[in-house]
């Protein structure tokens, strides 16, 4: 269903950081460059808005195995603890950067083993583009949606071996991430909830990715917040529509899922270091988050 108190019209549409202590030289550089990406796209900011400090947690890069490759991730949880619930955080197109690390420092603050899989890394380095489009083109549009859920996989096994719960188990995930979320609900019947952020819900199918949320929504696992922005112009108000009568007629967690439409705020409005960021939407979103893992038992 859809949040009334944030949502758009729909009627027309429904019938009826600072270089962390003990990371890597790599994992550093990353942070340092992670805000450069895009700066022939958009002005962004020097620095992301909020600053999660690392005091009383484990952080930094870690190598996932994944059938014998070695998967980079960025792991936040708080220190000397085990039993973790585990929250896999999906980033946006241009990789695990610092403002990725910094939203799993704040899962870590919270009491998650947060993880960040580097998950075009098979494809190329994303921080490393100074044009969206050649990065889309070159890196992004080359990853299988099959890969991605394999990567995951293999992030899950990881997390039950270092300390992580994987019976309280939940994704979310940012623009590109936040596809992803409704599809690894899909995909793993351990997760319990995901949080998708303005993730894309419809698409052509291909032999990358023959499927998109619509497609699988009858099919989760795990029921699925939704956070989309009302002045969103990627992501059309009748996708949002099409995605919750898909919902309505799914199984118990299809019917469970829900959408919350900030009316005002943009794609991106999670990212605190770019000029799309929406305080008050992006506070709201979070609450919402922490409350919605809570509450399907990942906590």
């Amino acid at each position: 269903m859809l949040d009334e108190r944030h949502a758009q019209d729909l009627d027309a549409l429904l019938p009826g950081q600072s270089t962390e202590h003990g990371a890597t030289r790599r994992t550093a550089l990353k942070a340092a460059l992670g805000v450069g990406y895009a700066a022939a796209a958009a002005p962004l900011m020097a620095q992301t808005a909020i600053k999660t400090p690392s005091d009383g947690l484990t952080v930094g890069e870690v190598m996932i195995d994944v059938n014998g490759f070695k998967m980079p991730a960025y792991r936040a949880a708080p220190a000397g603890k085990t039993g973790l619930p585990v929250v896999l955080v999906c980033s946006e197109i241009f990789g695990v950067h610092e403002y990725i690390a910094d939203t799993a420092r704040r899962f870590a603050k919270a009491g998650y083993l947060a993880i960040a899989p580097e998950l075009f890394v098979r494809q190329g380095d994303a921080q490393s583009y100074g044009e969206i489009a050649k990065l889309i083109a070159e890196v992004v549009s080359k990853v299988p949606d099959a890969q991605v859920m394999g990567d995951l996989d293999a992030t899950v096994k990881w997390a039950a071996a270092n300390g992580g719960n994987t019976r309280k188990l939940g994704i979310t995930g940012f623009c590109w991430g936040g596809r992803q979320v409704w599809l690894y609900s899909a995909h793993n019947p351990a997760v319990k909830a995901g949080v998708a952020w303005y993730g894309r819900l419809v698409g052509a199918a291909s032999p990358l990715s023959p499927k998109h949320p619509l497609d699988v929504a009858v099919q989760l696992n795990g029921p699925v917040l939704g956070l989309y922005g009302g002045e969103d112009t990627g992501i059309p108000l009748d996708t949002v529509a099409k995605m919750q009568n898909a919902l309505a007629v799914g199984g118990a967690a299809a019917k469970k899922s829900t959408f919350v439409m900030y009316r005002n705020a943009p794609h991106a409005f999670h990212a605190d270091y770019r000029p799309s960021y929406r305080k008050e939407a992006a506070e709201d979103g979070w609450n919402r988050a922490l409350a919605w893992f809570k509450q399907h038992g990942v906590a």
